[in-house]
C-alpha cells in the first residue's frame, strides 16, 4: 500500500488511536476492527444513447455493521479504486458512531467520469449499477447517498430503479438518502454538509478565543459543500477572501461577494471570468493569508509540501482526507486548530438519518425542524470532542476518533462473538 493513499491515512488515523485504546479492550478486537466486512467489484455493461455496451467497473465496500446498517455515499470519478472506497467507508463507521446515528460505515465507487456523461447516459449507468448492487442495497443492509459526481437526482433514479424492481410504487423503508424532496427526501440535506462545516467553523472559533464575525476565510472547493459553507460563513459576517475549484482560483483581500459569485457559477459553471476578484493558481490559495482554510475539494490538499506555509489559524475539513497524517503532524506544531473531517463534515450524514427516519416512519419535517436538530448536534459533538481533546492533551482528530472508535468497540463488545 502506497504511503499517500487515502487508505493509508485513514489507518494511520486508526492505529494512532488503537495505540490509545489498549488496555481498554482486548489487543484482537482492536486488530480487527480496522478490516471491513465486505468488499465487491461489479462489472456493469449498459448500452449507452449511441447504441453501445460499454464496460464500466464499480465498487462497494460495507466496513461495519456494529452499530446499524451501513452508510455513505456513492462516488463517481475517474479515478477512484477499490482502496479509496474502503478508506472512505472506514471513516464513515467512525463519522457516524462520532455524530450519534445508529448507522455503520459503507461506501459505493464507480469508476466514470461524471461531468462527460450526458444526462441519459449518467442515468443508465446509474441504473445499471443500482440493478447490479441491488443484493447490497436495502434498509438493514446498506443505504447509499449522494458524493463526489452524484447528487440528488441520481439518488431518485436509484429509487425508482428499485420500486420497479419490486413492482411496487414506492419503497417500503428508506433505500437511500439525498433524494429529491417530491420522492421523499428531506428539506436541507443538500445544504446540510455545508451548514455543519459552518456551524463547527463557529464553535472552533469561539474555542480559539474569537469569534467568527470579522474573521477571513479561504474555501476550496465550491461545489455543495465549500458553496453553501462560503454563504453561510459569509452570512454569518465572515470576509470570505479566496475561493477555489479545480480550475484554479479566485483572489480578493476586500472579501468575494460569495452570493453573486453563486449566481454567476450557475449560469457560467466556473469560477473563471468573475469579475469581483482576481484569478489565481488553487494551490497557491491554500496558503495565502487567512484566519479560517476550509478545504472542501478533494483529499490529500494539505501535505508536508505545503503545510509549514499554511497561515490559517484554523482548518475546516469540508473534504474527506483533505490533510495527511504528515501535515497534521506540521499543523499541530504550529498550533493551527483543525477541525477533522469525521466532525466537521458529518452534517451530510446527521440529516440522512434524519431523512431515514422520515421515510421509515412515513412523517414529514420542515426545513427549520432539520436545520435546528442539525446545528445542536453539531454544537453538542464539538462540545464532547474540544473537551476530551482539551482533558487528555490531544488534538481535535485524536479526540474524535477516539471517541467514535470506542463506540464501536462497545457494540462490538455488547453484541458478543460475531458468527
Amino acid at each position: 500500500m502506497s504511503e499517500n493513499t487515502l487508505l493509508a491515512h485513514a489507518m494511520a488515523n486508526y492505529n494512532r488511536t488503537a495505540a490509545l485504546l489498549k488496555g481498554e479492550f482486548a489487543e484482537d478486537l482492536l486488530d480487527k476492527m480496522h478490516q471491513p466486512q465486505e468488499r465487491s467489484e461489479l462489472i456493469l455493461s449498459p448500452q449507452l444513447a449511441d447504441g453501445k455496451s460499454r464496460v464500466f467497473h464499480a465498487f462497494i465496500v460495507h466496513h461495519s455493521s456494529a452499530l446499524g446498517p451501513c452508510k455513505g455515499g456513492i462516488r463517481m470519478t475517474a479515478g477512484v479504486t477499490l482502496d479509496d472506497v474502503n478508506a472512505l467507508a472506514m471513516e464513515m463507521t467512525w463519522k457516524c458512531a462520532l455524530i450519534g446515528v445508529p448507522f455503520g460505515g459503507g461506501k459505493s465507487g464507480i469508476v466514470a467520469d461524471a461531468e462527460s456523461l450526458s444526462s441519459y447516459d449518467k442515468e443508465t449507468l446509474i441504473r445499471s449499477f443500482t440493478r447490479n448492487a441491488q443484493r447490497h442495497i436495502h434498509p438493514l443492509i446498506y443505504v447509499p447517498a449522494p458524493d463526489m459526481g452524484t447528487n440528488e437526482r441520481d439518488m431518485g433514479h436509484i429509487k425508482d430503479t428499485i420500486t420497479y424492481s419490486l413492482g411496487h410504487a414506492t419503497t417500503q423503508g428508506c433505500y437511500v438518502t439525498g433524494k429529491p424532496v417530491i420522492l421523499g427526501g428531506i428539506p436541507g440535506r443538500r445544504e446540510a454538509t455545508g451548514r455543519g462545516v459552518a456551524i463547527a467553523t463557529a464553535a472552533a472559533m469561539v474555542a480559539l478565543g474569537g469569534k467568527l464575525a470579522g474573521a477571513t476565510a479561504i474555501v476550496q472547493g465550491f461545489g455543495n459543500v465549500g458553496s453553501v459553507a462560503a454563504l453561510l460563513l459569509a452570512e454569518r459576517g465572515v470576509r470570505v477572501v479566496g475561493i477555489a475549484d479545480a480550475r484554479g482560483g479566485l483572489h480578493n483581500p476586500d472579501g468575494i461577494d460569495v452570493a453573486a459569485l453563486a449566481a454567476y457559477f450557475a449560469k457560467q459553471r466556473k469560477l473563471a471570468g468573475f469579475p469581483g476578484a482576481r484569478a489565481v493558481d488553487g494551490q497557491e490559495l491554500l496558503t495565502m493569508p487567512c484566519d479560517i482554510l476550509v478545504p472542501a475539494a478533494a483529499g490529500n490538499q494539505i501535505t508536508k509540501d505545503n503545510a509549514a506555509r499554511i497561515q490559517a489559524k484554523l482548518v475546516a475539513e469540508g473534504a474527506n482526507g483533505p490533510t495527511t497524517p504528515e501535515a497534521d503532524a506540521i499543523l499541530e506544531k504550529k498550533g493551527v486548530l483543525v477541525i477533522p473531517d469525521i466532525l466537521c463534515n458529518a452534517g451530510g450524514v446527521f440529516v440522512s438519518y434524519l431523512e431515514f427516519t422520515q421515510e421509515t416512519q412515513q412523517e414529514q419535517m420542515t426545513l427549520a425542524d432539520v436545520n435546528t436538530r442539525l446545528e445542536q448536534r453539531m454544537k453538542d459533538r464539538f462540545a464532547q470532542v474540544h473537551e476530551l481533546a482539551r482533558e487528555r492533551k490531544l488534538s481535535l482528530r485524536q479526540a474524535a476518533m477516539l471517541l467514535a472508535v470506542r463506540r464501536v468497540a462497545q457494540a462490538l463488545e455488547a453484541r458478543g462473538n460475531l458468527p
